[in-house]
């Protein structure tokens, strides 16, 4: 794949380090022999054998390499909030190795024509693997059905409405019907729109205190329910992106418990942040679904944790600067949060709320499942891993991060974990030396 930057060799051990394959796997890494694009030995028989390089991963935690559900690269676009090269480059950096494009696009990825020039643009300037994810209604405007089957054929692998909501519920069935026609993932953001209304924060105690316009949970919650049931009606798989309420971690297991075929997954920061973070009308947290309260991010830490929840997203969302700098309520919603996933996931660690495993879990083989993939980190797999330092630490700021969206969740504050190495089909996307 070009875009990537190849090792001067053909081939390359990785020695030391802990490797963790997102399976309960967790032991010393003797070595991982890499040759051709796949691993061609462990253990012994890597340690022994010859190659052009090697990497001392003494230190390290090995992984296979991060899968994002949701991530906006911003291309095709005007390239103000960013291009395929940078926000994907910051994929790299991140320790991401496939992420799969929001049909947010402009225009719109609804049309093979728009899928082609996603899979080219990738093709000629991402170091990752670049999966578009199609647009579930013509224009993302929730009301006629998109070519499903063009989509698909052109290398879509799932149908999703972005950010937007589905004009009606009569209109959602009819596309989870449609989709389950060609045996597709429906990728949707659980928001009803008229409870959700003109809202940007959580309907809390914080936008009580503000006045700022909030959001009821029950937003989320009412749309959970009806996509849950229509989902159970239809057959369709259904995956639900992005949920920010305890009640909705709730949801989901029920209905599994009812046979319903139902993943879902939640935005790093909001395992991280809650409602507090918009006490300073801070429009970085100017977000949707919006930060909620504590209660909510504990019951979404532990719905990862017991493995409810399948995935953690980056929601990958760059603005440029001006697009932030509006009182709150006028500003753009989304956060810069590709290049800190990881980051903020070990700073879970650290509180004693995800364990190691769990954290790499949930960005590896939990995500790569949803979309029928395998991630691991064995002999013949494929060669896309992470490498990254748990202790070393680093300084998000307009300077350091690779993004073109600088609101990051975090800026001016030291980080835990460094990705030194991501190998996307053997070849290095990035290195940190």
């Amino acid at each position: 794949m070009s875009g990537h930057q190849a090792f001067s060799g053909s081939s390359l051990k990785i020695t030391g380090g802990r490797l963790l394959d997102g399976r309960g796997k967790d032991e010393s890494n003797r070595a991982l022999l890499i040759r051709n694009s796949r691993i061609a030995a462990t253990g012994e028989a890597a340690e022994k054998a010859d190659a052009d390089q090697v990497f001392d991963a003494r230190g390290c935690i090995i992984a296979p390499g991060f899968v994002d559900l949701y991530c906006n690269l911003r291309e095709p676009g005007n390239g103000q909030k960013g291009n395929m090269r940078t926000e994907a480059r910051a994929a790299a950096r991140g320790g991401f190795t496939t992420v799969c494009e929001s049909p947010e696009t402009s225009p719109v990825n609804d049309s093979r024509a728009v899928t082609h020039l996603i899979r080219e643009g990738a093709e000629a300037g991402s170091p990752v693997r670049v999966l578009p994810i199609g647009a579930l209604t013509r224009g993302l405007e929730g009301e006629m059905l998109s070519d499903m089957g063009g989509l698909t054929a052109a290398g879509c692998i799932a149908v999703g409405n972005g950010s937007r909501s589905v004009r009606s519920a009569r209109v959602l069935r009819r596309c989870m019907a449609y989709a389950q026609t060609f045996g597709l993932t429906v990728m949707l953001r659980p928001e009803n729109q008229s409870l959700a209304a003109d809202g940007y924060a959580h309907d809390g105690l914080v936008a009580s205190r503000l006045g700022l316009l909030g959001i009821p949970e029950v937003a989320e919650t009412a749309s959970v329910m009806e996509m849950l049931l229509l989902a159970e009606e239809t057959g369709v798989r259904l995956h639900l992106s992005q949920l920010s309420c305890g009640r909705s971690v709730e949801m989901v297991a029920d209905a599994r418990r009812r046979g319903v075929a139902v993943t879902a997954d939640v935005a790093m920061h909001q395992l991280i942040f809650t409602e507090d973070a918009l006490a300073g009308f801070d429009s970085r947290f100017h977000l949707r679904p919006p930060l909620r309260s504590e209660a909510d991010r504990k019951a979404l830490v532990a719905g990862v944790r017991e493995g409810v929840i399948d995935a953690i997203v980056s929601q990958h969302l760059p603005h440029e600067s001006a697009a932030k700098q509006a009182p709150l309520p006028d500003t753009a919603p989304g956060l810069s949060s590709i290049e800190s996933v990881l980051s903020l996931g070990l700073e879970l660690v650290h509180r004693d709320e995800l364990s190691l495993s769990e954290l790499i879990r949930s960005l590896t083989t939990g995500p790569a499942s949803v979309i029928g993939r395998n991630a691991s980190a064995g002999q013949d797999d494929k060669a896309d891993l992470c490498v990254f330092d748990p202790a070393t630490r680093w300084t998000p700021d307009s300077q350091s991060l690779i993004s073109a969206g600088k609101h990051a969740p975090v800026l001016g504050q030291p980080l835990r974990g460094v990705v030194r190495l991501t190998l996307v089909d053997g070849q290095e996307a990035w290195a940190s030396h």
